[in-house]
C-alpha cells in the first residue's frame, strides 16, 4: 500500500463512519423521529451507546485526518514519498484499531488499548516529519 492509498484509506474509513451514523438517524426518522432530534454539538439522549461511540471515532478520525494528509500530501508535492511509504500505511492500521477499540467499548482496558493505537498513530506522524525534514 502507497502511502496516497493509506491516505485514501482512512479518509474512506472517516467516511464510512459518518455514513453509520446517517444510516442510522434515517432510520430512526423513517419510523418517526423528528429530523431536529439530532442538533450539533449535543448527542441524543436516546441513541444507542454503539452510534454514540462512533460518532466519537468519527471524531477522532476527524482530529487526524488533517494532520496525516498534511503530511502524505507535502512529501508528494516535495516529490519525496520516500520518507512516509513504509511509515503510512501503519497510520491507517493503528486508526483502525483505533476505532475497533473505541466501538468495543469503553472500559479501562479498552479507554488503554484505544490510546496506545492513538499513541502509535502520533509517533508515525513524528517520524514521517522527522524524516521529511532530514
Amino acid at each position: 500500500m502507497t502511502a496516497i492509498q493509506a491516505l485514501m484509506g482512512f479518509a474512506a474509513w472517516t467516511l464510512m463512519l459518518v455514513l453509520l451514523v446517517f444510516a442510522y438517524r434515517g432510520g430512526r426518522f423513517l419510523t418517526g423521529t423528528p429530523i431536529n432530534s439530532w442538533p450539533r454539538g449535543a448527542k441524543a439522549a436516546d441513541d444507542a451507546s454503539l452510534v454514540k461511540r462512533i460518532e466519537d471515532a468519527h471524531a477522532n478520525c476527524l482530529e487526524n485526518l488533517q494532520v496525516f494528509a498534511v503530511i502524505v500530501l507535502s512529501a508528494a508535492a516535495l516529490g519525496d514519498l520516500g520518507p512516509v511509504e513504509g511509515l503510512a500505511p501503519w497510520v491507517l492500521y493503528a486508526r483502525v484499531g483505533q476505532t475497533a477499540a473505541h466501538l468495543w467499548g469503553t472500559g479501562p482496558l479498552q479507554v488503554l488499548i484505544r490510546a496506545s493505537f492513538w499513541a502509535v498513530q502520533l509517533g508515525l506522524f513524528l517520524w514521517m516529519l522527522f524524516s521529511l525534514a532530514a
